[in-house]
């Protein structure tokens, strides 16, 4: 009795392992690998999903340009035979590591079985209740302006907004690239108009633009599963390459001076060279222990220095891919590194607030210079080396002669400031925050010259007189007064270039 109890059990077994279904075998798979870009989201994008999307066992079927899935013949399904494909341009995930072969012979057992659908989750049913509205929240943009002795506001309601990650002045200073979740901004600071980028994949944590301008890097991706480095051209800006090969989020990247390498630092460990005329990589640096964070490139374009979790920065060669020294000492993590431009010494900071400049040819450390209450997050040079800055996630950016280490200035955006970038005159800074706004000051006075933010509902730019350009159908709200005759982009184009506006009487 026990036997054929065990018997019948062991029958069960093998028949729930050999019949898998969408919903409890395919299904985790595909969400940990393949969804992220194949997904009905991602249809209108056809340079991230392909045209096809695999969330749903009705859209498996339907598949994209072309059928993937010939029910119980696996070998002649796209959807089984891309995972096997020895051609790294066509295997699926796309510059990816492949999926283990345990998860293959789930994918390809449920193909041959029939391709049944299983019992759908709970979460997964749809609801036939009534569907509530999607939440907003207002966001208030003030303006130093009075009106009846109070401060001039205009609230949005398209909150909360993903934090700012990114921040990047083009070379001649006239278009400022922000990222945030999903998207990358550029605006024209000359028209206040903005270009909205979304065929990227997931987290945007840093961009950069070339030397020449002719190009942006947008680095980012899914933690834990890839990174995402792609490059576009600002003329057009089409996608041209699609940098893979990381197999963790991609958390920095840096141009070689004369354009035709770049440089990425990711949380695989590793730092990545590229060649930027063809997208094929150079050389993996591996010298790391834990997440890379940040890196940067020399002047001479020789060497680039990196930043780690491990709690030490380094010098690689970038002819041969080997480290030539280390900067150790630090006993929290490195999360930023810039290197001055005259290529003399090497800065770092992180969660150990202070700045340590290094000798960049000893690695022997130069001073250490405090001001930061909390962690830095990014430290930048304009082009000329006259000016370092800053971002601390005690809410300030802070300027620094980069030639004596002092504290020049200090600006308060209000917001942990993720990412700090100085235009190449020196003139103005841009700051990236964790309430979805991006501000421009001027380097001079540190006053404020103008805040900007773009989303999925709309757009708005704002010059603390009151000017402000605004898109098209948002629902704003003024107190303590209605301020819609201050709208107009010319006087906020003033502003973004430096310019000090005359505030308006208000009654």
């Amino acid at each position: 009795m026990i036997r054929s109890v065990v018997i019948a059990l062991l029958l069960v077994s093998n028949s729930a392992a050999a019949d898998p279904t969408y919903w409890a075998d395919v299904r985790p798979i595909l969400r940990k690998h393949c969804t992220v870009c194949h997904n009905e989201r991602k249809l209108d994008e056809p340079d991230v999903s392909g045209g096809l999307a695999l969330n749903t066992p009705e859209l498996i079927k339907k598949g994209g340009k072309v059928p993937v899935l010939k029910v119980g013949k696996p070998d002649e399904s796209l959807l089984i035979t891309l995972l096997k494909s020895k051609d790294p341009k066509r295997r699926m995930p796309l510059d990816a590591d492949p999926l283990e072969a345990e998860q293959i012979a789930i994918l390809r057992k449920w193909v041959e079985t029939g391709a049944a659908e299983g019992v759908k989750p709970k979460e997964d049913e749809t609801v036939t209740t009534t569907v509530r509205p999607r939440r907003t929240l207002e966001v208030t943009f003030p303006f130093t302006v009075k009106s009846k002795g109070k401060p001039l506001e205009l609230s949005l309601p398209v909150g909360p907004l993903p934090p700012v990650a990114a921040v990047a002045f083009s070379p001649d200073g006239s278009k400022l690239a922000v990222g945030t979740y999903g998207r990358v901004t550029v605006w024209d600071l000359k028209t206040v108009q903005p270009t909205t980028l979304t065929n990227v994949l997931a987290a945007v944590n840093d961009l950069k633009f070339s030397p020449d301008g002719s190009l942006l890097a947008v680095a980012g991706g899914q933690p834990s599963v890839r990174g995402d480095l792609r490059l576009f051209s600002t003329k057009d800006w089409k996608l041209l390459h699609t940098l893979g090969g990381h197999a963790d989020v991609v958390s920095c990247v840096s141009f070689s001076p004369d354009g035709s390498k770049l440089a990425s630092a990711s949380f695989d460990k590793t730092v990545k060279l590229w060649s930027v005329a063809d997208g094929k990589p150079v050389h993996t640096f591996t010298g790391h222990s834990d997440f890379v964070y940040s890196v940067a490139f020399a002047p001479k374009g020789d060497w680039y220095a990196t930043a780690s979790k491990d709690r030490t920065g380094r010098v690689v060669d970038a002819a041969s891919g080997k480290s030539r020294l280390t900067f150790s000492g630090m006993e929290n993590e490195v999360l930023a590194v810039a290197v001055r431009p005259d290529g003399a010494q090497v800065v770092t900071s992180g969660l150990e607030p202070q700045l340590f400049w290094w000798d960049a040819t000893t690695g022997e450390r130069v001073r250490r210079q405090a001001g930061h209450g909390e962690g830095v997050n990014e430290i930048a040079f304009d082009k000329a080396g006259k000016l370092a800055v800053s971002a601390g996630s005690d809410r300030t950016v802070r300027l620094w002669n980069p030639q004596t280490g002092a504290a020049i200035r200090t600006l308060a955006p209000g917001s942990v400031v993720y990412a700090v970038a100085p235009d190449a005159a020196g003139k103005r800074v841009a700051a990236g925050s964790a309430d979805g706004q991006t501000r421009l000051y001027d380097v001079e006075t540190g006053r404020l010259l103008a805040t900007l933010w773009a989303g999925e509902a709309g757009w708005l730019a704002a010059a603390p007189e009151g000017y402000h350009a605004i898109s098209a159908g948002l629902s704003a709200k003024w107190a303590p007064i209605d301020g819609k005759s201050f709208a107009g982009a010319a006087p906020v184009a003033k502003a973004l270039a430096g310019e000090k506006l005359t505030e308006p009487k208000l009654p």
